[in-house]
This record gives structure tokens, sequence and C-alpha cells, in this order.
């Protein structure tokens, strides 16, 4: 899979660096054709995360709360699947956790 980093401001294979390259399995477009939606399938580990995590959806935003207080991300995954500094070295990383 192919993806446009807005932090490289390029395009970049998924696995390239990491090894943990996707195949797509499945590709959909919406009604009016201006958004895709890609299944795919991950290589070794599974995991497709920069930071580690199996997804880089791994932490959700509470709904329902009125109070700013509470709007904490909750992490829906609680390990790693592999080390990030092992697999990326000293490379830049933008995700701030």
């Amino acid at each position: 899979m192919h993806y446009w980093s807005r932090s490289r401001a390029c395009l970049w294979h998924k696995g390239a660096t990491s090894g943990l390259g996707q195949r797509v399995v499945e590709l959909r477009v919406d009604d009016d054709q201006d958004a895709i939606w890609a299944r795919v399938a991950v290589a070794d580990s599974g995991a497709s995360c920069h930071v580690g995590y199996r997804s880089c959806f791994y932490r959700a935003i509470p709904v329902g709360v009125s109070a700013p207080d509470s709007l904490a991300l909750t992490f829906t995954e609680e390990d790693k699947t592999f080390d990030p500094v092992a697999v990326y070295g000293d490379a830049p990383n933008p995700t701030q956790l």
C-alpha cells in the first residue's frame, strides 16, 4: 500500500523501512467517489503503526462527555507489537504520545 505523508510531503510505500509491508485485500470507494477505504493484510507481526502498536488507531476519543477535563484519549491497545527503536532506529518520529 502507498500513502501520502503530510510530514514528508511525498508518497511512501508502507514497509519500505520497517519491512511491515501491506498487501491490499479490498478497496472501496464512497458514493461521491472522493474517498477510499482500504483493507490490507500486514506482513510479519501484523503490526502497522510506526510507534509499535498493531494499528495506528490505538487511542479512543470519549463520546458523550460534557466536561473538557474528561476528554483525555484512552488507549485501546495495552501492549506494543514490536519495538519501534529496533525497527526504525533513530529515524525521526512525528507522533507525540
